[in-house]
């Protein structure tokens, strides 16, 4: 299933580089100075970013990194299966969504430069978003090789 739902066009999202549907919501106009970051930034950067993020149902996102700290909030629709930990080959499946006494988080903390990649549970899109501080750059952000 790749058309979008009736919802989804609402929120005007367009393609993931990761897989996916994406639209930046917030950036926010502080920045931080490359002085105040850690040495492996490459400049300055906002001190915040947030996206809609949706997963048609059998998406995957690939795996990549960011190096900034990734907070994952779940919306509506599939809870996502989350994979997230500093190698893939040891990553932790965590489950997105509201049903907590299932075992389900609302909100999960990708530590940064971890591993991660996602996928909705069930035959539905799942729509989430991702708060990312120091905020998203593309300079930030490693796609892994394909495995294929």
């Amino acid at each position: 299933m790749t058309e979008l739902p009736d919802w989804a066009r609402r929120l005007d999202l367009s393609p993931h580089p990761e897989g996916g549907w994406y639209r930046e919501t917030w950036r926010s106009e502080l920045t931080i100075p490359q002085s105040a970051l850690p040495p492996d930034y490459n400049g300055p950067r906002s001190t915040g970013t947030a996206i809609l993020f949706l997963l048609m149902p059998h998406q995957l996102s690939a795996w990549h990194t960011v190096r900034s700290a990734e907070l994952w909030l779940y919306h509506r629709g599939s809870p996502l299966l989350l994979e997230a930990g500093p190698e893939q080959s040891s990553a932790t499946t965590y489950l997105l969504g509201c049903d907590i006494l299932g075992g389900a988080y609302p909100q999960l903390v990708v530590p940064p430069g971890h591993w991660q990649r996602a996928r909705p549970r069930d035959d539905e899109p799942s729509l989430v978003s991702c708060v990312v501080v120091p905020g998203f750059d593309y300079a930030d952000f490693a796609l892994a090789a394909p495995t294929e």
